[in-house]
């Protein structure tokens, strides 16, 4: 066994006299950097060769060792290094068996879904390259060799000898269980009974052909407790034999300890055919690895992979990603970057909450201890911003089909962004086994904050990325072993220790606090008069309770703050203490206020309010808009239905923020409006006066901001109680104004002329309440 690692830079002389075939890629310097990992066959050393991946190496460049202390030239010939070969590293010797058997399944379960990974379009080749794997055959002469061989050897024994298996199980079961009624009568004792009247011998205990120990069939249990091992533990697809019992658990820890390899020596001289010979052999080598084994091998053979480090995503996008079905944009973006992970999982701010974010994730494999640059961290944020843009775009749609499914990740009333989570995964081998092992990268790497301001945590520029170590053995064997539910299992813990990983930086960035509105306070206005001072500080993560909504704050802690020159960062620090101080106080005077932990609800710690449908504004405080200005602008007058319909307009649910009114669409509905009419679609006021009460004259004016058409299923889904029309035109409005009074029930009045006058169907009937459209200088004819 020859080991060579990858990225090392050998000399020609050593790679041509002892890993001959693979000398040729060498450089001008007559250095070879081996870019494969694998294992390849040579005829002319008669030997395996492995390349082991670069994540063994340790130190810098040209420096590096192997384990700390062992140069990777050293390791060439595995077998005579005399380092590797001391008890003292035992563990090591161990760790490169288990790793060459590992990067055997890992490299073959990539090649079974490369294709489907791979660009279709672009018909890239594979980066597997591969020949025949060795082969093990019976024979005198026998060589050391590793733990794959036998393995390969052991499962290729099962597919090709099942004739052999089923011929011992027909001999050994033959007339098994068959009564020898000679032996039965002169040695059982018997009774007579008397049945329906006739008398009949029954014998208790009839003697029958017992089961015996047979030596054929020993092997075969030993053989088959070996496979079903190495199908648990390696993955290795294997043809169970269900006719044998199983040695599981600590029965067959027992063999694995010792017992196997001497239980063997005591049977040895029971076998004389060859196959039995073979099997012996097999089993034997299994149990005392590393073995004395013979290649019948006259060839090159190898199964190796080019860019390795295209393997070690593809393992960590099935272990922490799985099969979620992303839109191609998400990961193969716009820009031409590829997204090594991303998938939706719990958002940050509530832990109950069912809404889901994008965690987007990118792997590292480096040399052990390898730091990471700033254009990776750069290229990761950069991924997540592409991300935020194709979100943006995609709810900047007026179509709602496009929309289902996704996550919106801007809140409408507070122009608030949910953060996005990021992350780095490195490959690491400290320690020399496969233990479930992924933690925080030591030291100031380990979280990184971009942001264009130091105290918006909501904000569409910052973003949190954590940086993680993962036991490269483990995750390898992961994947090789291919069991479902073991990665279903790991990946669910990981997702959730990413999640808490989080937020304990983000509480270690920030002060969180749950914000609830005093009962005459009306929140969308108060956000939008004071846009400024709350933006990207708050944010409505919370499902509303009624009509009382809640929000979230996130203050930046100033002692957080570092900055290259320090001068600057002691002000900065004073600023945003001051601007944490003034908005605190700000929002008291409004708002219930109270620290709240990240992921924590609000409900037990804000008190219970019932808020005030519309907060009353004196008309001392309104805009005054005079009407000579308008005499050429459109006016609708509308009527309101109760309070239900005052809530709508003023209280819309699904994160709504400005008020708008609503008239029905269809030239054929009841009342209904025709939208594509130039006094319809460009309205600039509305006039709202109550049901009942038109002699009082208008209740309330309000500019117009846009128009927008709204479904009968969204009318539901904001508040509105039992809608009759499929489609209804809203009017948003900009601010509530001051237009002057004038006489609404003369305004129906001529209004309901007009319509009797012009009217086609004889039959038809003037819709109670019908939206009232007129110009200005109309309109300033029923001015009181």
């Amino acid at each position: 066994m020859r080991i060579l690692i990858e990225n090392y830079q050998y000399d020609y002389k050593d790679i041509k006299e002892l890993a001959p075939g693979l000398e040729n890629q060498h450089d001008p310097d007559k250095k070879v950097t081996l870019e494969k990992v694998g294992y390849f066959y040579s005829p002319e050393v008669n030997d395996c060769i492995f390349v082991l991946p670069k994540v063994v190496l340790e130190g810098p460049a040209k420096q590096e060792k192997v384990f700390g202390d062992i140069e990777p030239r050293d390791l060439i010939l595995f077998d005579k290094c005399k380092t590797i070969q001391a008890d003292d590293h035992k563990e090591q010797r161990e760790f490169i068996y288990n790793l060459s058997v590992w990067i055997y399944r890992a490299i073959s379960v990539f090649k079974e879904h490369e294709y489907d990974r791979r660009d279709k379009n672009k018909k890239e080749p594979s980066i597997v390259l591969e020949c025949h794997a060795p082969m093990l055959k019976h024979g005198q002469q026998h060589k050391y060799h590793t733990l794959l061989d036998i393995l390969l050897a052991l499962q290729k024994w099962n597919k090709e000898n099942q004739d052999f298996v089923m011929f011992v199980l027909k001999n050994q079961h033959s007339g098994l269980n068959k009564i020898n009624w000679a032996k039965t009568i002169s040695r059982s004792q018997s009774f007579v009974q008397e049945i329906n009247g006739q008398q009949s011998v029954v014998y208790l205990n009839p003697i029958n052909k017992h089961r015996k120990i047979n030596f054929d069939e020993e092997l075969l249990v030993i053989y088959y407790s070996i496979l079903n091992y190495i199908h648990n533990e390696f993955g290795l697809s294997v043809v169970q034999n269900v006719n044998f019992p199983i040695l599981k658990g600590a029965k067959f820890r027992r063999y694995l300890d010792g017992y196997g390899a001497r239980r063997l020596r005591q049977i040895k001289y029971k076998y004389f055919s060859d196959k039995a010979l073979e099997l012996w052999n097999l089993c034997y080598d299994f149990f005392n690895h590393p073995t004395r084994v013979n290649i019948g091998a006259d060839k090159n053979e190898y199964l190796m992979v080019k860019s390795f480090y295209v393997v070690f995503e593809a393992i960590i996008d099935e272990l922490i990603a799985g099969d979620q079905s992303l839109p191609d944009e998400l990961l193969d973006q716009e820009d031409g970057k590829r997204v090594d992970h991303m998938f939706k999982y719990r958002e940050l701010v509530n832990d109950y909450s069912s809404k889901s974010i994008y965690y987007i994730g990118d792997s590292k494999y480096y040399k052990n201890g390898n730091k990471l640059d700033s254009k990776s961290v750069y290229k990761q944020f950069t991924y997540a911003r592409n991300v935020i843009q194709w979100n943006m775009n995609l709810f900047n749609t007026e179509s709602e089909d496009k929309q289902k499914g996704h996550i919106k990740l801007r809140d409408d009333l507070t122009e608030g962004y949910n953060p996005i989570p990021n992350f780095f995964i490195s490959a690491q081998q400290i320690e020399l086994k496969a233990v479930d092992d992924i933690h925080l990268t030591e030291g100031r790497d380990a979280y990184h904050l971009n942001r264009q301001f130091e105290n918006r945590l909501f904000d569409r520029d910052t973003f949190l990325l954590a940086h993680y170590d993962v036991n490269f053995l483990y995750v390898l064997a992961l994947y090789g072993r291919n069991k479902e539910s073991a990665k279903v299992a790991w990946r669910e813990r990981v997702r959730d220790m990413f999640r808490k990983e989080i937020q304990s930086m983000l509480e270690k960035y920030f002060d969180f606090y749950a914000m609830t509105a005093f009962a005459d306070v009306d929140t969308d206005h108060y956000i939008r008069d004071n846009f400024q001072s709350v933006i990207g500080k708050v944010f409505a993560p919370f499902d509303d309770k009624g009509d009382q909504r809640y929000y979230s704050l996130a203050l930046r802690k100033p002692e957080t703050i570092e900055l290259e020159d320090k001068k600057k960062e002691e002000i900065v620090k004073s600023e945003v203490q001051d601007e944490n101080d003034a908005l605190l106080f700000q929002l008291r005077q409004s708002f219930f206020v109270e620290p709240c932990s990240l992921g924590k609800l609000p409900y037990d710690i804000l008190p219970e309010v019932k808020p005030i449908s519309q907060r009353y504004i004196p008309k001392k405080y309104l805009t005054i808009h005079h009407l000579e200005n308008y005499l050429d602008a459109s006016f609708l007058v509308g009527r309101v239905n109760g309070s239900d319909h005052i809530n709508w307009i003023f209280s819309r649910q699904g994160g709504k923020r400005d008020d708008a009114y609503n008239v029905r669409i269809g030239k054929n509905v009841h009342g209904g409006v025709t939208k594509s009419r130039d006094e319809i679609k460009h309205a600039k006021f509305v006039i709202l006066y109550e049901t009942g009460k038109e002699s009082e004259g208008i209740w309330k004016a309000f500019r117009v901001k846009n128009i927008g058409e709204m479904s009968k299923e969204k009318m539901i889904r904001t508040g509105y109680k039992n809608p009759k029309h499929d489609k209804y035109l809203c009017y948003f409005f900009d601010e509530e104004v001051m237009l002057g009074d004038f006489d609404i029930k003369a305004i129906i009045d001529a209004d309901l002329k007009d319509f009797y006058m012009n009217k086609k169907d004889p039959l038809e009937k003037y819709p109670d309440g019908r939206p009232i459209y007129m110009d200005g200088a109309k309109l300033r004819n029923f001015r009181k």
